[in-house]
């Protein structure tokens, strides 16, 4: 089941050109899905369009099988969202802006601390919100969207300006959502290296246009083909004889020998045959492709 999916998303702000075309989205129920693509690509225009912030050109919007329109209220009820920058009362202090939010979403007092417990910011609820740094900011913003007890979190670049601890702080907080609360989120993000170790489903969007969508860990088995096996030895032209040897085609470069990456088992025999043959081998890794790299080359396409 999907908690989010469109079907043939289009839509442009001029005449001219298309800024989505034919965006069909699957977000699977249970999973943190990563929508990725660089600047103008479309990421936030579809985000906004997921949650009526912009209106609907042409193609459907369903959250968990229902079509938005027809269920929007009911449905905007289920999913908690931060769009691009956080939207907070800054002479308020973050108890006070939650309890605004409270009166709006009718739920319980009790939510309050609950949330401030799981975001983190258990100890500064009386202080002023001008005061705060921007992840205090960021994370109150996602405690506002976790108030009403949401189904789903669509985040629109929410490690933007923090620092190295802020952004590992948010990735464990959102971590601990998807996985003890049950909350399905959607994350844009220019920070790959971050993603990768966050997500478990990616949308990739170049250009309007949906390059890659599915699971994150068969987007990088589908490159593993690509992945080399990297040896440097005190005498590479053997080396690349005895790999000949074995019906394996290496190429010298930089003072190493490339191997396609073969299976661990014949890695062992490589290295076995090295060693016997009196070479002396300094290093031998493997050497995949990151998310960052895929990404790359696939909106380069």
């Amino acid at each position: 089941m999907y908690c989010v999916e469109t079907i043939h998303l289009n839509h442009r702000f001029s005449a001219k050109e298309n800024v989505l075309n034919d965006i069909c989205m699957h977000v699977p129920t249970g999973s943190i899905y990563g929508f990725l693509g660089p600047n103008g690509a479309g990421k936030t225009t579809t985000l906004r369009i997921l949650l009526g912030l912009i209106k609907k050109q042409q193609g459907e919007v369903l959250f968990f099988d229902q079509p938005f329109p027809q269920h929007r209220l009911a449905i905007l009820g289920k999913v908690g969202s931060l769009i691009e920058c956080p939207s907070l009362y800054g002479h308020l202090t973050a108890r006070e802006n939650l309890r605004i939010m409270q009166h709006i979403y009718q739920c319980k007092k009790e939510r309050i601390e609950h949330v401030l417990q799981t975001v983190g910011l258990p100890d500064t609820a009386n202080k002023k919100v001008s005061q705060f740094s921007l992840g205090m900011k960021q994370r109150l913003s996602i405690g506002v969207a976790l108030l009403h007890h949401p189904r789903l979190l669509i985040l629109d670049e929410p490690t933007n300006g923090l620092d190295p601890n802020g952004i590992i702080e948010m990735r464990d907080l959102l971590k601990k959502l998807n996985e003890e609360e049950a909350i399905s989120v959607i994350i844009s993000s220019h920070l790959l290296a971050e993603i990768e170790k966050l997500v478990t489903h990616v949308g990739i969007i170049t250009k309007g246009r949906m390059v890659f969508q599915g699971k994150l860990n068969d987007l990088i088995n589908k490159q593993y083909q690509s992945s080399r096996l990297v040896l440097s030895t005190n005498n590479n032209e053997h080396t690349m004889a005895l790999v000949q040897s074995l019906e394996m085609k290496g190429t010298l470069s930089n003072k190493q020998v490339l191997l396609p990456l073969p299976p661990p088992e014949t890695i062992a025999g490589i290295n076995r045959l090295l060693v016997q043959n009196g070479i002396d081998v300094y290093e031998m890794c493997i050497v995949k492709k990151d998310l960052e790299t895929i990404f790359i080359e696939l909106i380069n396409q």
